[in-house]
């Protein structure tokens, strides 16, 4: 059996890395279980692709189809181009995406049409917010997958009420955790934290890169100023995303308690992550990680994609009016920072779970 595995960005190769590793374990019995890497370039800053492989000791890609820049629709045109062309050369049983980026929805777009089963990691989820880019490439992608990898109960009944067979959704868990797990002893302390005379629970993190957040340049400076006013004169971190940076490049921000540093390596982000207070962000995938080590965590969006991380974990909405952040987050000084527990089948064994499905579905045809 011949496996693709299709990653494009970070969040990718962080869902892919537990379930290469369970592959390479089940290769020991099944020799004819064999994988392929392909990553899209979609990103193609350093920090955002090449330090994770190497990090997450996961191989280089066996291609790089160098697909990166350019407008939403034009990366996924170049995407399907050129995923395109490989595939009429490289013959596989299953295409396996992950989440919900332009490479997911353009991989199995090109899949789909030269008839190869798809499996999406990741599937069901749903923000019910077709404004998001991600969501529309959330729902293309489920209408025309084959075998859905779930990480909640609520998206395995997204999937069943727009019209999917049971037999083919298969709650997995979380494979982002399952990483997670595995180098949470392997954090490393990012190279400016003495530089910064940072310590632990002494500073908040921020992340920001939607394009709701981060294009209006003005929305920009009112969120980080109205974050930032809210915390006490207690320091705020900031990785700018590379989508970010060009942004803040343009914006004249003095906001004293505001540190704006470049993007980190997985390693050193989640220790920056693990030993703060809490944490304002606009990613999905923060919001599991941080539900997983416990820390606070508040989404700068109305909705969210992931709401047991809501319902059972550490999240909580803080909406996209940055003149309401100010009673939000004083009511959190006051009452206490959120707490969570982690959500069911979080335990690092996702990956071994999602290969163990993919062996039996082609053993029994």
């Amino acid at each position: 059996m011949k496996i693709c595995l299709v990653a494009g960005t970070r969040p990718n190769f962080i869902k892919l890395s537990s379930i290469v590793e369970a592959i390479r374990l089940h290769q020991k019995v099944n020799i004819n279980l064999h994988y392929t890497i392909v990553h899209t370039g979609q990103h193609y800053d350093k920090k955002m692709s090449d330090d994770f492989f190497s990090e997450l000791s996961i191989p280089k890609p066996n291609v790089n189809l160098n697909c990166g820049g350019g407008s939403q629709n034009e990366q996924v045109a170049k995407i399907i181009i050129a995923f395109e062309k490989y595939l009429l050369k490289n013959k596989f049983d299953l295409v396996v995406v992950f989440g919900d980026v332009n490479s997911t929805v353009a991989c199995s777009l090109v899949a789909k049409k030269l008839l190869i089963k798809i499996a999406h990691v990741e599937a069901g989820l749903r923000s019910f917010d077709n404004t998001m880019p991600e969501e529309i490439n959330r729902i293309i992608t489920d209408s025309i997958t084959d075998y859905f990898f779930t990480t909640s109960e609520t998206a395995n009944q997204n999937l069943i009420k727009s019209g999917k067979k049971n037999k083919n959704i298969h709650f997995v868990g979380n494979t982002m955790i399952d990483t997670l797990i595995k180098n949470i002893k392997k954090f490393t302390k990012p190279k400016f934290w003495n530089k910064l005379n940072l310590r632990q629970k002494k500073y908040f993190v921020i992340t920001l890169h939607r394009p709701s957040n981060v294009d209006d340049k003005k929305k920009l400076k009112l969120l980080l100023s109205s974050v930032s006013a809210s915390l006490k004169n207690i320091r705020l971190v900031f990785p700018a995303h590379p989508r970010t940076t060009g942004v803040l490049k343009n914006l004249k921000i003095e906001i004293n308690n505001l540190i704006i540093v470049d993007p980190m390596s997985y390693l050193e982000f989640n220790y920056l992550v693990k030993n703060s207070i809490a944490v304002f962000t606009d990613s999905g995938g923060i919001t599991e990680e941080t539900t997983f080590m416990g820390i606070p965590c508040m989404t700068l969006r109305d909705n969210t994609e992931r709401p047991e991380t809501i319902s059972i974990g550490t999240n909580q909405l803080l909406g996209t009016d940055p003149l309401k952040y100010k009673k939000i987050i004083n009511d959190c000084f006051r009452n206490g920072w959120k707490k969570g527990k982690i959500p069911k089948l979080w335990d690092g064994k996702t990956g071994e779970r999602i290969v163990k499905i993919i062996e039996k579905i082609y053993d029994d045809k």
